[in-house]
């Protein structure tokens, strides 16, 4: 569980790194302090060799071999000496500081180093430990044949084990001051790595976690004052600022859905006096229209009279509508779901509006796809909303215009869809009302309701459908209505809506 917080981790992984870091730079001079010991020890060995080569040169050269055992002997004293003896080619002891081993053959490992042709090497003696063992080969020189002959080249070697006690002693107290210095250093950055860890990073971090835990619960109150301007003081400065545009957010999102209950309410105590209204109007609308019909009939068709009473039956008949409308807005029927064919609904929309005196100027275009698949849907209703759209541009297109009705297919996440689009060449919709035309009585005409692009809003909705416009000022308007078809499965199998 402690590794899964992201300060630790760092403080191990710092740790880790720098514990090697440091052990490796303590290896390294580890060893370079044990080579130059033992660099010491051999150029103090090496010194001791030509010494003493030096004391026997003479006597030897007189052939007073005495006198060399003496010296040997007197060598071998020093306490750095473990042994100091001069042996034959063949591996005998000739002369030794310790007289017993005289005739004897030498060790093993020293006449490995003459037989491999090696100057020195570190072996181990018995009762000695690590030494230094250094030979020098004994020339036969002019001097040496009167005792030696001329054949042999080498007539002895000197051999030389210098001690490595001292030199082996000062490692290890070397590897204890390095080894207790790495581990001091080491804790001393661990534990100044874990505080500034856990005061500059790990605090402020839990600060921001325990205060970003109170915004998850709705708490906008919060806020944090950054002690500094690193990479913490600015997440800080974020979070506060974040909170900030939240805080602002949330009120200003509070007073809308205060401003659309509101609206919603004065909306819905408005639809329902409107509805009541309508019902008080509607019928006695009815008695009116049915009367002013009978009255219409008592004058000749040249009779300025019956013109009036016919703009008094059109007067009654707008009338009619906006009470219709009224009433479905209030309370729409429920739709009669079938199967249907889009293209024929349209056909039939398109014919009946061309009976609209307005159309007469206008040409019309119909773009249909053929091949459709079926839509689930109240065909009334959607004439409805056809028709709504399809007078509406021609309204719009007084000087005359091209009122384009099309159909096509098209997928949204792998379901087919068939859209519909009415355009039309009129004036258009100004961009700052464009948002608003859904909205109910909202209308731009001076004999207008404002209801009927709700009503076709609202009856897209209920067949799960969308509807969108566009428009651009001095080249028309364009709405498209896309509604989910029928697949591959087939009629009878599609599930109702």
């Amino acid at each position: 569980m402690k590794f899964r917080s992201l300060t630790t981790r760092v403080i191990v992984i710092s740790i880790t790194l720098l514990a090697f870091g440091i052990g490796l730079f303590a290896v390294y001079n580890l060893r370079r302090e044990r080579s130059q010991l033992i660099n010491s020890s051999r150029e103090s060995a090496e010194l001791l060799l030509n010494t003493i080569e030096r004391s026997i040169y003479n006597s030897m050269r007189i052939g007073n071999t005495d006198d060399v055992q003496i010296i040997l002997q007197m060598v071998g004293q020093t306490h750095r000496l473990a042994e100091v003896r001069i042996f034959h080619p063949q591996g005998i002891v000739l002369k030794s500081a310790d007289p017993s081993e005289v005739g004897k053959a030498v060790n093993e490992q020293d006449y490995n180093l003459f037989i491999n042709n090696r100057k020195e090497g570190i072996i181990t003696l018995e009762g000695h430990g690590q030494v230094l063992g250094m030979l020098k080969p004994i020339y036969n020189e002019e001097a040496c044949h009167v005792c030696h002959g001329r054949k042999a080249r080498i007539i002895g070697v000197l051999d030389v084990n210098y001690s490595l006690a001292d030199t082996q002693r000062r490692v290890i107290e070397t590897t204890k001051v390095l080894a207790f210095s790495a581990l001091a250093i080491i804790c001393f950055l661990s534990v100044a790595i874990s505080l500034v860890m856990l005061r500059f990073v790990k605090k402020p971090l839990g600060r921001i976690i325990e205060n970003m835990s109170l915004v998850e619960h709705g708490d906008l109150t919060v806020r944090m004052q950054p002690h500094g301007a690193d990479e913490v003081g600015k997440l800080i400065s974020s979070f506060d600022s974040m909170v900030d545009k939240l805080d602002m957010a949330k009120r200003e999102l509070e007073q809308f859905h205060f401003q659309q209950m509101e609206r919603a309410d004065r909306l819905a105590s408005v639809g329902e006096m409107a509805a009541g209204i309508a019902h008080e109007i509607r019928n006695p609308l009815t008695g009116i229209a049915s009367a002013i019909s009978i009255l219409k009939e008592d004058y000749e068709k040249e009779d300025p009279r019956r013109q009036i009473v016919e703009e008094v039956l059109e007067q009654i008949s707008r009338l009619d509508k906006t009470v219709n409308d009224l009433l479905f807005f209030g309370k729409p029927a429920s739709p009669e779901l079938m199967y249907a064919d889009i293209n024929s609904i349209l056909k039939k929309t398109l014919q009946f509006s061309m009976q609209h005196r307005g159309g007469k100027s206008i040409t019309r275009n119909l773009e249909l796809t053929e091949a459709l698949p079926l839509v689930y849907v109240d065909p009334k209703q959607m004439q409805q909303v056809f028709l709504n759209l399809i007078l509406n541009a021609v309204q719009a297109m007084q000087d005359g215009g091209v009122l384009t009705v099309s159909t096509s297919m098209l997928e949204v996440e792998e379901q087919p869809w068939i859209r519909v689009v009415v355009a039309d060449t009129g004036p258009g919709i100004p961009q700052q009302i464009l948002d608003k035309i859904f909205t109910p009585f909202f209308t731009t005409k001076a004999q207008g309701t404002g209801l009927g692009l709700a009503i076709c809003h609202k009856l897209i909705q209920q067949h799960r459908g969308r509807i969108n416009v566009s428009s651009e000022t001095g080249k028309g308007t364009i709405f498209t209505i896309d509604l989910p078809a029928l697949d591959a499965v087939g009629a009878d199998q599609h599930p109702r809506l």
